[in-house]
This record gives C-alpha cells, structure tokens and sequence, in this order.
C-alpha cells in the first residue's frame, strides 16, 4: 500500500508539473522495492507534503526511477509549512538523490553534509593465495577480512576518517581458525582550504610518487599537502618499525602452557617525507624523500650483509625516490618508479627498489563487467621498500607478475594475481597465484 501511494504521488507530482517532461521509456535506474525511500515518500503523502493521490499513469506494483523519485523531492523540498520530522525525512531523501536533482538544477551539497554528519562505507574481502617454494609443499592462505570506513562532517573545511579491520589474515576460512581481532587502523582529521590539505593524527600514509612501492603503511603525525596539477606533501610523524625491524630477544614462559615463546622486542620510528608530484595531463612525474631515524637501533635480519647478532648500526634510512608515467590513450600507460638508500652497511640489492608497470583499461566497482590489467616487473629491497602495496610482492623479493580484476556485478570486484620470483639474497625461486573477492557497501 505504502508504495501504490508513493508511486500515485510521484505520477500526480510529475504530471501536475508542465517545467519537466519524461518520456515513457526513460533510460534511468529503478528505485529497487525495498528501498526505505518508499517508506519516506508514502508517510509524506499521508501528512500532506505530497498532494493528491489520484488516478495516476503508474500501478502500485510498477517501479519508480530515481529521476522521477528526485522530481518528487524537489517539489516536496519547495514546499512551505512542513513540520520538523517531515522536514528531516525531505533532507535525507535529499541526500539520496542529490545527483539526480544536481542533474534538475536543485543543489543539495550543503544538504549532504546536514543530514548525516556519519556516513558508513567499507567492504568484505574473501582472498586466497597459494605459495609455491622451490622443492617445498604449497602454502594456502585462506581467510576474511571485514573492514569499516567511516566519515565524520564536522564544518565546511574539517572532515574525519577512521578505518576498522576485523581479523584480517588470521580469521582463516580453511581451519575455521577465528581470532577475533579488532584494530584501529587509521583515525584522522582533514581540513580543506582551496587547494591545500591539512591531515592530522593516525593517518593511512601511501607514498604517491611511486605509488606506494616504498611505503603504504600508517603515520601517527601531521601531512600537509599543497597545490593542484603541481603537487607537494610533506609528512611528520612516527611510525611502528616492528614488521621490518622487530627483534626476538629471548623466550619467556607462557603461563596459560608452560611452554617458552619468544618475547618481542618492538621499535618505532620518527619518519619526515616530502614528496612533488606533477600530473597536467598524459604525463606524470614525481621526486620524493623519506627519512626514517634509527631510535632505537634496529636488528639487521639474516638475509642482510650484517651478522644476524649485529646491529644495522646507527644509521638512519635515506630513501630517495623518482617517477614517470605516460598514459597513451583512456586505456594504456606506462609508470615506472625507482627508490634508493644512501645509507646503511647493506647489500646493493637491499639498498635499492624498482617497478616497472603497464596498465591496461580500469575497473570502476559500479560499472559491471569493467576491467583492468596490470603486468610488470618489481625488485622490492627491504632497506628501500618498506611497506610496500603490493598483495603479492612482498620485502626481499623480485620477479615478473600480472594481474587483473574484473567487476562481476555493482560493488563486487574479483581480482587474480600471479607472480614468478625469488628472494633477493637467498636467491630462492618461487611462484604465488592470488585471488581476492571484494564486496563494497
């Protein structure tokens, strides 16, 4: 019943309007059924706001597009008197069809922001990853990940960011394992001033130059980002050392077995980055550096030129960065980025990183059936590459891949994934297919 209304007051508003005409064949969505805009629509034409239920040209039982969904709120929003609960429901039905009514003339951008300071986005990923070693059995990686992204209006200039993750890598789908870890992964505030950007607190730091090859990891600190086609960030902060530079210095007890356990010496890491990046069209280039200070005196790992007992020393890391890209047309490109460390008593292949990478098309999660395909060559040298984005190229590695995703339908997106390398000081072969499932809301 709630719909046959709403759908009689859509046709009565559309009709009784001579300033907008639509064809019966129109090419724009359907509002699905169960959509809560029904809901809002029918209690508007029981109190009023929607005017005369007459005999209409649609049928309870047809579906009401978004463009004439959004004719409707443009003339319930026109109108005067409304009280304040009916006034709220016009701004969130506002808010759900601003494109439709920015297409009518109605700007809603201030309304966006009123309704709702909260807005929830986030996605469930299901990956598995199979790892072949030379003259080894293969290792599955199986698991779930759920991860949540809220946004936070606070005025005109100053928006907030949070990420949550659930159980990442150890929710394991083949064990049933569930550990049922909660972490925050990034909280900050960002302001807007024209073309300057202003990022503070627990930021997700991915280094643009190079798309993220030397770092995509967190910062707790402050980045300031200025300019348009012209580009500089320069970042300040800290950040936890422990996947690169964590230390086993002994083993304990564990009181709940009786059994030893490694204890963990953990580090953490005052970081400055600046980075200039320049993109006015088909080209794109950038220079970068980062210093990571050495605090607390990191433990060089096995496959480093130190001792496994040694220190790295007390040098701090100096990585310098360069890149180019040149996109040939709306599907082709070509970037290549290369990173390196001037400092640090470690093998040249460690000091070092580079990518060289052609993209081909591009997905977009609400366009089905769209598609990309990256192929490439990495050199990932841990003193240089230190968090890198890669799914499948990790630290200490090198080696050919190519992948792809494909948007199956809106909002899910499969990506495949292969890589054929080795270790770069052990020189171990190995081979690794990726996949992951992703679905957004």
């Amino acid at each position: 019943m709630k719909k046959f209304l709403a759908a009689a007051a859509v046709a009565t508003a559309i009709t009784a309007s001579s300033a907008v005409t639509f064809a019966a064949a129109n090419p724009f969505e359907d509002v699905p059924a169960d959509h809560w805009a029904y809901d809002a629509v029918a209690q508007l034409a029981a109190d009023g706001v929607i005017e005369g239920y007459g005999d209409g040209t649609y049928r309870g039982d047809q579906e009401i597009t978004r463009y004439e969904m959004a004719q409707m709120v443009a003339r319930a929003m026109a109108k005067g008197g409304v009280n304040d609960a009916d006034k709220a429901m016009i701004d969130k039905l506002a808010a759900e069809f601003a494109d439709e009514l920015n297409n009518l003339g109605v700007r809603v951008a201030a309304l966006e922001k009123k309704v709702d300071n909260v807005k929830w986005k986030g996605e469930i990923r299901y990956t598995f990853a199979s790892r072949q070693t030379e003259n080894t059995a293969h290792n599955n990686k199986n698991s779930a990940e759920l991860r949540l992204k809220p946004s936070f209006s606070v005025n005109d200039h100053w928006n907030g960011y949070a990420g949550i993750y659930y159980s990442g890598e150890k929710n394991n789908l083949k064990s049933a394992e569930n550990s049922n870890s909660v972490a925050l992964k990034w909280a900050y505030a960002e302001g807007v001033y024209g073309n300057t950007v202003i990022d503070l607190g627990r930021l997700s730091h991915y280094t643009n130059v190079d798309e993220g090859m030397v770092f995509d990891d967190y910062v707790s600190g402050a980045r300031v980002t200025f300019g348009k086609d012209l580009k500089l960030a320069v970042t300040a902060g800290r950040v936890n050392t422990d996947p690169w530079f964590g230390e086993k210095i002994g083993e304990k007890t564990d009181p709940a077995t009786g059994k030893l356990k490694d204890k963990t010496r953990s580090f953490t890491s005052s970081y400055q980055g600046a980075e200039l990046t320049y993109a006015p069209g088909k080209l794109s280039a950038g220079v970068g550096y980062h210093h990571f200070a050495n605090d607390e005196g990191w433990k060089s790992e096995s496959f480093y030129k130190d001792s496994k007992d040694k220190r790295y020393g007390d040098d701090d890391l100096n990585i310098w960065v360069g890149s180019l890209g040149y996109r040939f047309d709306d599907n082709a490109r070509l970037f290549g980025a290369y990173a390196k460390n001037t400092e640090g008593n470690v093998q040249s292949g460690q000091r070092e990183a580079y990518n060289i990478e052609f993209d081909y098309k591009g997905s977009n999660k609400n366009k089905p059936g769209s598609y990309g395909i990256q192929a490439g060559y990495r050199h990932l040298g841990a003193y240089a590459s230190l968090a890198p984005t890669y799914d499948y190229s990790d630290q200490n590695t090198r080696g050919w891949y190519i992948g792809g995703d494909v948007v199956l339908a809106k909002n899910i997106d499969l990506y495949l994934g292969y890589f054929d390398g080795n270790n770069i000081n052990a020189g171990e072969d190995f081979k690794i297919l990726f996949s992951r499932i992703k679905f957004f809301f």
